[in-house]
């Protein structure tokens, strides 16, 4: 895939948004969903601080457990039953977990996911 000067753009603007916020989790591997007790995280999962997405709240965030922390995926994901679609970032999220990520939202009726990786 060709890295254009827009996505380059792109990818730069999401780095310096994660490194202005902090990144806050509120769904540590382990615990369930909020609303949904059967859903159980297997990657820790929560949001940047200080920034608003579709849904009002914070930028949503995946933080996988690849040392190096990179940001070098993101999500799209659309959820029927709230009429909504947003960007997840994916940061230091290894192969394995993008695919669980995306599993994740993909095994629920009324819920899609797309990964859009970070070309090289």
């Amino acid at each position: 895939m060709m890295v254009t000067k827009h996505s380059e753009i792109f990818w730069q603007r999401l780095d310096v948004l994660l490194v202005l916020s902090k990144i806050v989790i509120d769904r540590p591997r382990g615990s369930s969903h909020p609303r949904f007790p059967e859903i159980i995280y297997a990657i820790d999962y929560g949001y940047l601080d200080g920034t608003t997405s579709n849904d009002g709240e914070g930028v949503d965030v995946w933080l996988g457990t690849d040392p190096a922390k990179a940001l070098d995926a993101v999500i799209c994901t659309v959820d029927l039953d709230r009429g909504d679609a947003e960007l997840k970032l994916m940061v230091g999220c290894t192969d394995e977990e993008k695919e669980y990520i995306e599993r994740f939202y993909n095994e629920w009726p009324g819920m899609g996911a797309q990964i859009i990786k970070r070309s090289k």
